[in-house]
């Protein structure tokens, strides 16, 4: 690992992972795996790009149809960690302070008190996102992006971990908002569980009929070891070459012709953020320039716009962002 790394040229400010900090991180990861797999089975890529989404300290689109698994896959995750979880269920009556929090007149005090809203949370669970009106959806933007909450001229700071885990179904138009551009762009990654294969239907028949494996979940880590896990990922080396990728991929949907929007810098830093949670999962710590051509479809995806022409033509962002791949040279190692 280390004649790699040191023949890349070093670019991180902080020490390397050690063997032992990927250790304990595959071992953490393993247990919370297990959780969630006791839910969602047969879908190990999902599982695998939602902790990668939560060590690299981003938030999670889950955007599916009906009837998949989309909220017990992030209730799975929340029960696997022994911290702050909320729930907000987004309906077309919701207001933004049912988010963020409101200032509250206390009679005996004279003085005015703030209560929290859903965001006050290590994790938070939304529900439906798309189900509340933009002007909801829009109290969002600061936390997820700042890690604050802003009321009344006050401004609260958001514990640490925060992840935002939010569904969503992309098929139904009746009674529900689209996403809008800053907040799809403040979402690390969007995955779709899709259907199981049968053996795993099968399998939910037998064990999902009789009691829900929801109940049964326990915490198998906290925020304090997550914490722990997140500074490991933050350390893992991302060498010139693949940051030079990065750029050189994101910069290319910003100049293609199928596009009318390209990804933003912030995507950039989601990418590469992503790969270094990817590989320290995978027991290394440094990041491979297949690290990142893994990790597009989910990354860039959801921020990208086709053209008219492209959508008549039916091209989807999967597809401009395969031909987009083949086009950017890869680095050698």
């Amino acid at each position: 690992m280390s004649t790699l790394r040191d023949s890349l040229g070093s670019t991180d400010a902080g020490g390397p992972a050690d063997a032992a900090d990927l250790t304990t991180l595959a071992r953490v990861a393993g247990r919370v795996r297990a959780n969630i797999e006791k839910v969602i089975e047969g879908k190990p890529d999902v599982v695998f790009a939602t902790l990668v989404v939560l060590l690299a300290e981003g938030h999670l689109l889950i955007e599916d149809v009906p009837g998949v698994g989309k909220t017990q896959l992030s209730k799975a995750l929340a029960r696997s960690i022994d911290c702050s979880v909320r729930r907000i269920q987004f309906t077309p009556d919701l207001l933004p302070s049912d988010v963020t929090g409101v200032s509250v007149f206390n009679q005996n005090t004279r003085e005015f008190e703030f209560r929290p809203g859903g965001v006050f949370a290590n994790i938070v669970v939304g529900d439906e996102i798309n189900r509340a009106s933009p002007k909801t959806q829009s109290a969002l933007l600061e936390c997820m992006e700042e890690r604050q909450v802003t009321v009344d001229n006050a401004t609260y700071q958001l514990d640490t971990p925060f992840m935002v885990i939010a569904t969503q179904n992309p098929i139904e138009m009746e009674g529900t908002y689209a996403l809008p551009e800053a907040q799809r762009d403040r979402f690390m990654a969007r995955v779709s569980v899709g259907y199981p294969p049968a053996a795993a239907e099968l399998a939910m028949l037998a064990s999902h009929t009789r009691t829900n494996p929801l109940d049964d979940l326990e915490p198998v880590t906290d925020a304090a070891e997550l914490r722990k896990l997140i500074a490991i990922v933050g350390s893992v080396h991302v060498s010139d070459a693949v940051q030079r990728y990065a750029v050189a991929l994101v910069s290319a949907t910003r100049h293609h012709p199928e596009l009318t929007l390209g990804a933003s810098p912030r995507a950039t830093l989601h990418l590469v953020r992503a790969a270094k949670a990817s590989a320290a999962l995978q027991g290394r710590d440094y990041v491979l320039p297949d690290d990142l051509s893994a990790l597009i479809p989910p990354v860039l995806a959801h921020r990208l716009t086709p053209t008219v022409e492209a959508a008549m033509n039916g091209r989807s962002t999967q597809a401009i962002l395969l031909s987009i791949m083949g086009s950017v040279p890869v680095p050698e190692a």
